[in-house]
């Protein structure tokens, strides 16, 4: 760092003056002076030589450059110096001390007696007007009665404070309002004292570890030693980490980079990472967000904007044990007002005896108990599954029967395995009856006649058909003719057909030809109204406006601008 003294003009003109002619103009600098301040420079910069210092007699970094070091003419310095570079006093603001602060409150220590002139109507107050007064309005002012004269408020200083001070949140605090705090403490503990007395008088026998109980819970907050947590002795706060070191990281619970996502801003996985696992450690955040007291919270949150809302001044944050109390009420009065519903509506239509249903469990057969079962189905372990039984009454032995209606089977007939007999109701007479053979009842005997009937019919309608295929044979040589003619007259019809429908397939074409055409000439006059200004193109108020046709539908989307396919720039 080089120094040069910089003078003034009229620096250089006094120091002439007062010294006299005698005294030489400053000379200047040589080569040889120029080198030795190069040196020096240098060897302030290696250590060797001491660093210059300034007019308060601290040190100056040689290593400051010198566009920095060096003060203007005009500064007017003598030596080396930082001075020109610090905060200037005649530019910094002058701003309030700590010990000054707005006044809260009112001036208590004078109060009036009488009204003042000029004081305010209403409460009689010096320090605002009526228009500015913010007490209740009374019904006669403190003018006229002379009475209740409010005390005046402080006049509030103009305070500049810094921009710190404006964010010291101590700022304006009276340490004398700590006092009440400790001494309301302090008959608190006197209370206690003149219990524990009381209750010693009472029971002398009682020990003094039912009191250890009360004590405060935060006297051992200094000997906290969690894995997580760092205790700060000078705050007496603890300051919890983000993630407990010992813990598993999330992203290392599952390696598949298709598992749950985890967000490595927020160090949040909000998904199961091992959805499969029957048993997890972690089974994700939102596991955590949708168990425990989390949904009840969410309830009394949302009972609480509810109520809010219907005009009860309710707060979960501030209030939580009426907000409780209150849904609480309201939980109990629903219940009660569902319960009149369904009591009248049973009064009314009846049906009480459905509701009294066991338990879906039983009705669906389900139990407890434990069966395993092979791949193929087979039972391992437990006993077999019973079926459901169904709501009508089963195994009803009635007639000296061991089997029920309906457990024999013969040519197209039920009837008792016991027994073999068909006939339902009857009275079983044991091994017996399967020896006997029964006489088959009248409805059976009529359907086998008709069985009889049908077969007769068959064979009757098989005569009649060999009879009439000797007439046919005499009749084909007469159809001939007639069959040639046929022929003729459906060959005719045909070719006509088929020229009506090429004259259809003619048209069609012509019609979309034309459609075409038309398209072209309606692209062209759009591309045309789009190049002029707007302000020339014609009006289209007279425009007949009418459904377009198949053929138009046809030729438009033929012609359709598809700006969407890539291939559409080749075109």
């Amino acid at each position: 760092m080089t120094t040069n003294v910089r003078a003034s003009v009229s620096q250089i003109l006094r120091n002439k003056d007062e010294g006299g002619d005698d005294e030489e103009e400053p000379k200047k600098k040589s080569r040889e002076d120029w080198r030795k301040a190069k040196e020096l420079e240098e060897a302030r910069k290696a250590g060797t030589a001491p660093a210059a210092v300034d007019e308060t007699g601290k040190d100056i970094n040689p290593h400051i450059p010198q566009y920095i070091s060096s003060a203007p003419w005009y500064y007017g310095t003598a030596g080396p110096t930082l001075k020109h570079q610090r905060p200037q006093a005649d530019r910094e603001g002058q701003f309030t001390k700590l010990d000054t602060y707005y006044n809260k409150g009112v001036d208590a220590t004078k109060v009036a007696t009488k009204f003042r002139k000029g004081a305010c109507e209403n409460c009689g107050a010096l320090t605002h007007k009526k228009k500015d007064c913010l007490d209740r309005p009374r019904k006669i002012g403190a003018k006229f009665t002379n009475a209740a004269i409010a005390p005046d408020e402080f006049n509030q200083p103009n305070l500049n404070l810094s921009y710190d001070g404006k964010r010291d949140r101590w700022n304006g605090y009276d340490p004398e309002q700590h006092k009440a705090i400790i001494e309301e403490y302090q008959k608190v503990e006197e209370a206690k004292r003149e219990l524990r007395a009381k209750k010693l008088e009472q029971d002398p026998t009682a020990t003094e570890g039912d009191d250890k109980e009360e004590e405060d819970e935060d006297k051992y907050v200094d000997e906290v030693d969690m894995p997580g947590t760092k205790v700060d002795s000078k705050q007496r706060i603890t300051v919890r980490n983000l993630r407990i070191r010992e813990d598993t990281a999330k992203y290392l619970r599952n390696l598949d980079p298709n598992s749950a996502y985890y967000d490595p801003k927020t160090r949040s996985m909000r998904d199961n990472p091992n959805p499969s696992a029957t048993e997890c450690e972690y089974a994700g955040e939102n596991f955590v967000r949708f168990t425990g007291d989390t949904r009840a919270h969410g309830a009394a949150q949302l009972f609480a904007w509810e109520a809010h809302a219907r005009g009860l001044d309710v707060h979960l944050l501030a209030e939580p044990t009426k907000l409780q109390l209150l849904q609480r009420q309201y939980d109990e009065r629903k219940q009660l007002l569902k319960t009149q519903v369904k009591e009248s509506v049973l009064e009314r239509y009846g049906g009480a005896e459905h509701l009294q249903a066991p338990p879906r469990e039983l009705l669906l057969a389900q139990s407890e108990v434990f069966t395993r079962y092979n791949r193929d189905g087979t039972l391992v372990q437990g006993p077999e599954k019973q079926l459901a039984k169904s709501q009508y009454e089963e195994d009803v032995l009635v007639n000296n029967h061991t089997t029920v209606w309906g457990s024999y089977w013969r040519d197209g007939r039920w009837g008792y395995k016991c027994c073999h007999s068909f006939i339902k109701m009857s009275y079983c007479v044991g091994e017996a009856g399967k020896s006997v053979v029964l006489d088959v009842p009248s409805h059976n005997n009529d359907l086998i006649d008709n069985k009889d009937k049908e077969k007769s019919e068959k064979s009757s309608s098989e005569s009649s058909a060999s009879s009439s295929s000797s007439s046919e044979s005499e009749n084909d040589t007469r159809s001939k003719t007639e069959k040639t003619s046929k022929k003729k007259k459906n060959k005719k019809k045909a070719k006509k057909k088929k020229k009506k429908d090429q004259k259809k397939e003619k048209k069609s074409v012509d019609k979309l030809k034309k459609a075409l055409e038309e398209e072209e000439r309606n692209q062209k006059r759009a591309e045309h109204l789009l190049s002029v200004d707007e302000r020339k193109r014609p009006y289209n108020s007279m425009y007949e406006v009418q459904a377009p046709t198949d053929d138009q539908m046809e030729a438009y989307l033929m012609k359709r601008k598809r700006e969407e396919d890539p291939m559409s720039q080749f075109l």
